[in-house]
């Protein structure tokens, strides 16, 4: 086939330099990694008949279902489906949630196809509920397809794709809704700045997250969202959650330095965000994008497909399903409810924006005050006792206020009997708030280096040199979940210290207590050190969070609060 038989439906004025046909000319490759490599190179780029060639190659390459549809399929329902109406005029279907089909250099008739294709993917798919990522995905493969046909052919076996452990597209509201969501963790955990912009500019930073789809298949230029398909046919999903995170960051780049008003509504910010990636093309080149994205140093695929279930299965306890369509499921903390004596409504939704975002669904419960409660470190332990997580606030009588986010119930103190132990996981973090307001999150988080995950496959190892899923470690002050338990029970990947092959004890001492005193941090030096009076406290540098002091090192105590996670969806 020449050229334009792959581009039948393509507007070659718009193609630009893609429109040439450059060196390569054919691809000899069959091996994973080599073909890794060359697709985060940009090898078939040049080519758009060579690309083509190498897109039917992949997908022919995914295991599917036994039944899948084909070309063939397609030439025999398209009338029935589609029936006579003009292309464009004939609707999306329901699974789309109304994403536009994204122009890109298609002809009017390419997006027209786009429509007929979708229209039939969903009439042999009743099972997928919503899957918004295919209007961009089968206007992209159009770009190379000689026919409808074939176009329908390769989307459906990206649909079909029954490969354990590969995610290609997302097919349920659930399992969109979690990706969100676990976007929403990862910016957290390697885009400080650019998170710390958003929650200053929005008012719902889970609702400006739920868009991170969006900015990559839909729109990024054709020519950065090319490179992208070009590397997730590869290797699959993790790469649009890295080019949606270096987006980010790019993002955050452009507006340090102006004035930017807090509060902002969060309709101004998405819109923001998306004008800036529609137009990123004209500062930031494909080649520039792609290596923001993998200079970022991401858990495994393995890691976050585990986060991912968490959450998941966090959506499914507050009544969300895979046959739902759609439901406003992100909440923020409710001003009206709210009321603590340390910190404002304001203040509280800051915070909420650190914390994983499966808890970021509930609404904060007051547990205990020391101003209700006293100062008693047993009715502490037995108002905190239950509750997974909690957070810790402190406010002393210089006005310094800081605390901590607190990931294991206070009641697995008692496994190391009288002893002093330390229990908790990796998502514990410390935080000040006043004089400045500062978080100190796992140092494993911020250093990979400190530590070596067991690979569960040589290609993970090869993949960014980011720890891979664990399997058991001698530091772990917790029980390892059995083998052959749902993965779903287990703890997220930025969790448990049993995941990681940690060089010292002193990076995974998270939380402490006895009947003494209450500990949070350690190595070197507590983080936080409370006495069993809750009346004075210290603060240090502690080697687990490489935080300074988060306020006076030697303190009173004026208030100290307890809050758990009350949810509201269900409640």
């Amino acid at each position: 086939m020449s050229e334009e038989d792959y581009g039948r439906f393509v507007d070659w004025d718009q193609m630009g330099d893609l429109a040439k046909s450059g060196e390569p000319s054919k691809l000899d490759c069959r091996d994973p990694r080599e073909l890794k490599r060359l697709a985060r190179q940009g090898y078939w780029s040049k080519n758009h008949k060579l690309r083509a060639q190498v897109y039917q190659q992949l997908i022919k390459a995914v295991p599917c279902r036994t039944v899948t549809p084909d070309a063939a399929v397609y030439r025999d329902i398209v009338d029935s489906v589609a029936g006579k109406k003009a292309p464009t005029s004939i609707p999306l279907p329901e699974i789309v949630d109304g994403t536009p089909v994204p122009k890109y250099c298609l002809k009017a008739e390419g997006v027209g196809a786009a429509h007929k294709i979708m229209s039939c993917v969903a009439s042999q798919f009743p099972d997928i509920s919503h899957c918004p990522a295919l209007p961009a995905v089968t206007a992209l493969l159009l770009h190379f397809s000689p026919d409808e046909a074939h176009c329908f052919e390769q989307v459906c076996r990206l649909l079909a794709c029954n490969e354990p452990g590969r995610r290609m597209l997302d097919q349920t509201f659930l399992a969109y809704e979690s990706s969100c969501m676990t976007f929403g963790d990862l910016a957290n955990k390697y885009c400080p700045a650019a998170h710390k912009l958003i929650v200053a500019t929005a008012q719902d930073v889970l609702e400006v997250y739920s868009d991170w789809m969006s900015w990559v298949l839909g729109d990024l230029p054709f020519s950065h969202a090319a490179r992208v398909l070009d590397i997730f046919l590869v290797e699959g999903y993790k790469v649009l959650y890295r080019v949606a995170l270096a987006l980010l960051k790019f993002y955050r780049k452009q507006k340090a330095g102006q004035q930017l008003s807090s509060g902002q509504d969060t309709a101004g910010v998405r819109g923001s965000i998306q004008a800036f990636v529609q137009g990123v093309g004209s500062f930031v080149s494909p080649d520039k994008l792609l290596e923001k994205a993998f200079a970022i140093r991401l858990f495994s695929r393995k890691q976050i497909t585990l986060l991912q279930l968490t959450n998941e299965k966090s959506l499914q306890q507050k009544g969300i399903t895979v046959k739902q369509r759609r439901r406003n499921v992100q909440l923020a903390v409710n001003a009206e409810n709210f009321s603590s004596e340390i910190v404002s409504a304001k203040e509280m939704r800051d915070i909420w924006s650190w914390i994983p975002e499966r808890f970021a669904l509930c609404q904060p419960q007051l547990l205990f005050t020391t101003a209700n409660h006293g100062c008693s470190l047993n009715r502490f332990y037995s108002h905190c006792e239950g509750y997974e997580p909690t957070l810790l606030l402190i406010k002393t009588t210089d006005a310094e206020v800081c605390g901590a986010y607190l990931s294991t119930d206070w009641e697995e103190r008692k496994r190391g009997g009288s002893k002093l132990s330390f229990f908790g996981t990796g998502e514990c973090f410390v935080f000040r708030l006043k004089p400045e307001m500062e978080r100190y999150e796992w140092v494993v988080i911020r250093h990979p280096e400190l530590a070596s995950a067991i690979q569960a496959k040589s290609e993970e190892s090869s993949e960014d040199g980011a720890p891979a899923q664990p399997q058991n470690s001698a530091t772990s002050a917790l029980p390892v979940a059995e083998s052959g338990a749902d993965p779903s029970d287990r703890l997220s990947p930025f969790l448990s210290a049993r995941h990681f092959h940690l060089n010292s004890r002193n990076t995974s001492m998270f939380m402490a207590g006895n009947m003494e005193s209450i500990i949070v941090g350690g190595g070197d030096g507590n983080a936080l050190y409370i006495d069993a009076e809750l009346n004075h406290g210290r603060t240090a540098h502690c080697t687990t969070f490489d935080n300074p002091p988060l306020c006076t090192e030697n303190f009173q105590i004026a208030l100290l609060e307890v809050w758990g996670f009350q949810d509201a969806m269900s409640s």
